[in-house]
C-alpha cells in the first residue's frame, strides 16, 4: 500500500501547471505615441512685400522721401528760390525727381506738365541711378496725372460758372432796359397839351 501512495506523489509532482498558473509573460512595452509637429506656414506674399519695403526705404529712395517731406511746407516764394538753387536738372536722376516734386507744388498746371516730363525721363532712363529711383517716380507720375485731370475738371467748372454768370447779367441787362421803356410808356404826360390857336384878328372879315 505504501508503494503505489509514493508513485501517485511523484505523478502528481511530475505533471506540468495548468495554463492558468503558468507564468505570464510580461506585456508589451507602451511605445507614446509621436503626434506629428507642423510646420508654421509661411506667406510668401508678405515676404516679398517687405523685403521691397525695406529696400524702398534704403539708399537714394529714403533720401528723395526725405526731401519731399522737407520741401512740402514750403510757400510759393520759397519754392521759387529751391527751384532757382537745384538749377537745371540736366541728366541728373536725383536732380530731375527734385525738381518734379517742387514743380508739383507751386499750382501751375504748366509746371505739373513739366513735373511729369521729368518723372517720366527718370522711369525711361537704363542707368542704375535712375533704375532705384523708378518705383518712386512710377508712383509719382500716376499720382500727379490724377491731379492734373483733378485740376482740370476743376478749371473747366470754374470757367462755366463764369459763363453762366455772365450769361446771367447779359439777362438782367436786358429786363432792366424792358422795365425802363415800360416805365416810359406809364409814366403821365407832364406837358399841357397845346391850345388851338386863336384865329388872327382879321379871320372872317371881307377883304377890302
Amino acid at each position: 500500500m505504501t508503494v503505489p501512495f509514493v508513485l501517485l506523489l511523484a505523478a502528481c509532482a511530475s505533471q506540468p501547471k495548468p495554463p492558468a498558473e503558468a507564468d505570464a509573460l510580461p506585456p508589451p512595452p507602451v511605445v507614446p505615441r509621436v503626434m506629428p509637429v507642423e510646420a508654421e506656414p509661411k506667406a510668401p506674399a508678405t515676404q516679398p512685400a517687405a523685403s521691397l519695403f525695406t529696400t524702398m526705404l534704403q539708399g537714394p529712395v529714403s533720401s528723395m522721401l526725405s526731401y519731399a517731406d522737407k520741401v512740402r511746407p514750403l510757400n510759393g516764394a520759397d519754392l521759387s528760390a529751391e527751384i532757382a538753387r537745384v538749377g537745371d536738372p540736366g541728366d541728373s536722376p536725383t536732380a530731375q525727381m527734385q525738381v518734379a516734386l517742387l514743380l508739383s507744388q507751386t499750382r501751375v498746371p504748366a509746371d505739373l506738365a513739366r513735373a511729369l516730363g521729368l518723372l517720366q525721363r527718370v522711369i525711361s532712363n537704363p542707368a542704375p541711378e535712375a533704375q532705384a529711383l523708378q518705383p518712386l517716380a512710377r508712383a509719382l507720375a500716376a499720382r500727379y496725372v490724377e491731379q492734373r485731370r483733378v485740376e482740370d475738371d476743376r478749371d473747366k467748372q470754374v470757367q462755366q460758372l463764369r459763363d453762366s454768370q455772365r450769361r446771367i447779367d447779359q439777362l438782367n441787362d436786358r429786363i432792366e432796359a424792358l422795365r425802363a421803356i415800360e416805365r416810359s410808356f406809364a409814366r403821365p404826360n407832364s406837358n399841357p397839351a397845346s391850345a388851338v390857336p386863336a384865329a388872327p384878328p382879321n379871320a372872317g372879315k371881307p377883304n377890302q
